[in-house]
C-alpha cells in the first residue's frame, strides 16, 4: 500500500495548494475518484508529458502508478479503470 498511499498524499498536497476536494480511501466514491485520477495520469500524453520525458523517467513513473494500481485494486476490486 506504499505506493498508493504516496500516490494519494502527492494528489492530495496539489489540491490543498488548489483548495481542491483530499482523495480518501474511506469510500467507495473516494476510491473511485483516486482510480479516475490513476487513469487520467496513465493516459500517453500525461505519462509522457507530450512526449517531453525520457524513456527512463516515463518508465518510472508506469512502474510507480502500475503499482499503486494494483494495490487500489486489491483494496476494492469493484472500481472502474478504463485506460488500465
Amino acid at each position: 500500500m506504499k505506493d498508493l498511499h504516496q500516490y494519494i498524499t502527492r494528489k492530495n498536497e496539489w489540491n490543498a495548494i488548489f483548495n481542491g476536494v483530499p482523495y480518501t480511501l474511506e469510500s467507495a466514491a473516494g476510491r473511485q475518484s483516486i482510480a479516475d485520477s490513476l487513469d487520467a495520469d496513465l493516459s500517453p500524453e500525461n505519462l509522457t508529458c507530450d512526449g517531453e520525458l525520457p524513456r527512463a523517467q516515463v518508465i518510472a513513473r508506469k512502474k510507480f502508478l502500475d503499482k499503486a494500481v494494483h494495490q487500489l485494486l486489491e483494496l476494492d476490486p469493484s472500481i472502474k479503470l478504463y485506460v488500465y
